[in-house]
């Protein structure tokens, strides 16, 4: 059940109980991260004196959830319009783009990123850019992996727009721009919302490969713990366990933003 089914006055239009939803359940993702550690130290051993640990990994993997979530509604935007673009170079560069993100594994290119950008960039100018450390090495490849992604699912929403309303904008008068953002680029984001909502709550779970690089994530805590305790069978639940309240959490919080943009009600 999502909060916006619940406690809200019925005088409140759908689009105000949809940003109570939104706000309420950031708090309770919020509140989850703070109090994460005291709640876990009341679970029996190996768990409870593991709890603070537990708690940073948590926060880390929601810290790269972010980042790369926000640096990916960015790239895959860009790339779907480069990829719709009348320039012919520009979107040869896009479709190779999104071609090879979406072809080789995650794994891989969180691999390529963290050792195999730095020796190609040695003995060049790039050389001190490219010293990556292994939260920033993350960040690049879960932000270039779901960026091809969001990719396709804005130009998906992009082509979904239908070819008279940018006739009508320009018997308006209204220039390219103007009519990207005020009239293409809304109808877009609707369409293109629930695959992008999907994509979101994938890089989630997906942060968890970030354990192949030593980052002190969810995944490479519980990794930790269980190698000192040989006690497998609770740190997984519990890992599960947190993955599974950051899902839903994460999963109300973007079925609130549906909502918001639902004006015709049809998600009941």
């Amino acid at each position: 059940m999502t909060t916006l089914r619940i406690g809200w006055p019925q005088r409140w239009t759908r689009k105000q109980r949809s940003q109570a939803s939104i706000v309420m359940d950031s708090l309770i993702l919020v509140a989850a991260l703070w109090v994460a550690a005291r709640v876990i130290a009341f679970a029996p051993e190996p768990i409870g004196s593991n709890a603070q640990f537990f708690a940073d990994g948590t926060l880390m993997t929601v810290q790269l959830t972010v980042v790369s979530g926000v640096l990916g509604l960015v790239l895959g935007l860009l790339a779907a319009l480069g990829k719709i673009s009348r320039i012919l170079p520009l979107r040869w560069l896009c479709s190779f783009y999104i071609w090879i993100i979406r072809g080789t594994p995650l794994l891989v290119q969180i691999f390529f990123v963290y050792f195999a950008l730095p020796v190609i960039a040695k003995g060049t100018w790039l050389e001190e850019t490219m010293r990556v450390t292994e939260f920033s090495a993350a960040v690049i490849a879960l932000s270039l992996n779901v960026g091809a992604y969001n990719a396709e699912s804005f130009r998906a929403g992009l082509l979904a727009v239908p070819k008279g309303q940018f006739e009508a904008a320009r018997s308006l008068g209204l220039g390219r721009w103007h009519t990207l953002v005020d009239i293409t680029f809304p109808q877009a984001f609707k369409v293109a919302l629930p695959p992008l909502v999907s994509n979101v709550v994938a890089l989630l779970k997906d942060t968890s490969l970030a354990y192949n690089i030593s980052v002190l994530e969810l995944v490479n805590v519980g990794q930790r713990v269980q190698s000192r305790t040989f006690d497998p069978v609770p740190i997984l639940i519990t890992t599960a366990l947190l993955y599974l309240i950051m899902t839903t959490l994460l999963t109300q919080i973007t079925n609130g933003i549906e909502r918001y943009y639902d004006i015709e009600g049809r998600i009941p």
